[in-house]
């Protein structure tokens, strides 16, 4: 496939370009600056955007075969743009013939219980919290546009860089736990269930937590 990366050059969307890159995909990435360090591939062209002009948008998604999405605020204090660049990103794909939407979504709308969203437990850090609702006011957006064929995908509660092991589970909007209540996914088996997602086209239409 040819790939549209939004937000390659964070964390997560480096590891998401590399693992699409390994599988022998064409990966555009882009980022605010149109730099992304750490990834020198043929198959790799990086690139300047917008998340927030759908012009833009649609004018790079036009020649993708799917949009994956690592997109995030540059900080603490700017989480609502994460719920404007959804709707940039929607408008910008649904000018085009584009409609396959990979999102890397956030873990605190996955549920823990059956009317318990994380974000809602006791536990639940709260300088976190305006970027947890920010992500779950992005999904609302997304999950809107039926005329996309999106997934949106939340990793575990602790995520961070760590080994490529392959393996992994997934829950439709249920947080994924061990049997001791723990939550992790290390960014590099997150970018193998993003991949392999957006691959199989088996999740359309849903909003899936990814842990080991």
């Amino acid at each position: 496939m040819n790939v549209l990366l939004l937000g390659a050059s964070g964390r997560i969307g480096r590891r998401i370009a590399s693992e699409l890159l390994e599988r022998g995909h064409e990966v555009t990435g882009t980022s605010r600056s149109g730099e992304i360090d750490e990834i020198d591939d043929p198959d790799f062209e990086a690139v300047a955007a917008d998340a927030t002009d759908a012009d833009e948008i649609a004018s790079l998604a036009a020649d993708h075969d799917a949009v994956a999405s690592a997109l995030g605020p540059s900080d603490d204090a700017d989480v609502d743009v994460l719920v404007e660049m959804a709707e940039t990103v929607v408008e910008g794909l649904q000018r085009t013939d584009t409609d396959r939407l990979v999102w890397t979504g956030g873990a605190g709308g996955l549920y823990v219980g059956p009317d318990t969203m994380l974000i809602e437990t006791e536990e639940f850090p709260d300088e976190l919290e305006p970027l947890a609702q920010a992500a779950i006011d992005a999904y609302g957006v997304i999950s809107e546009a039926d005329d996309l064929r999106w997934t949106y995908l939340g990793p575990a509660a602790v995520i961070e860089p760590g080994e490529r092991t392959g393996e992994y589970r997934t829950a439709d909007r249920q947080l994924v736990a061990d049997e001791d209540g723990e939550s992790y996914i290390s960014m590099e088996d997150f970018a193998v269930a993003f991949a392999d997602e957006l691959e199989n086209d088996e999740a359309v239409h849903a909003y899936l937590g990814v842990g080991h």
